[in-house]
């Protein structure tokens, strides 16, 4: 059932990046040119994601436990802001103003057989597994110690 959630879910977020632009380079380039050809429509795609996440978020608070699951798996305070997490940042930040792709739309911009979808989800892929490379463990299936709430 979890897996069957999951992959409806990938399938609607992935039909509202096509319905929304967000799957077009130019679109993404043109909304990030705040000088030039600034094209502020994008801002009401974001706006309302940020709603329904917060929605989402504050519904998750209210349980004791997820629907799928028997515990929530949250994140040791120690693990949220470290040097990952702003390089991170920094990184994604600069791909998506060079190229006006990030992951999601990226994975999406795959039906259009777009040539620069392919190399930035290889490029994106190698470095994922990269950064694995370089966090002893990381890519190890074992779950963490889970954090209690």
């Amino acid at each position: 059932m979890r897996n069957l959630i999951a992959g409806v879910s990938g399938i609607v977020f992935g039909v509202g990046l096509g319905v929304s632009q967000m799957v077009n380079p130019d679109k993404v380039l043109d909304f990030l040119d705040l000088l030039g050809t600034w094209d502020p429509s994008l801002m009401f795609v974001m706006g309302a994601a940020v709603v329904v996440y917060l929605i989402a978020w504050r519904i998750a608070l209210a349980r004791q436990v997820p629907l799928l699951d028997s515990r929530f798996h949250w994140p040791a305070p120690a693990d949220l802001w470290d040097g990952r997490l702003f390089g991170g940042a920094a990184v994604f930040g600069v791909g998506w103003g060079l190229v006006g792709f990030c992951p999601g739309p990226a994975i999406s911009s795959l039906a259009f057989l777009l040539p620069q979808s392919v190399v930035f989800v290889l490029a994106m892929m190698a470095g994922s597994y990269t950064a694995g490379l370089s966090r002893p463990g990381h890519l190890a299936l074992e779950e963490p110690e889970p954090v209690i709430r």
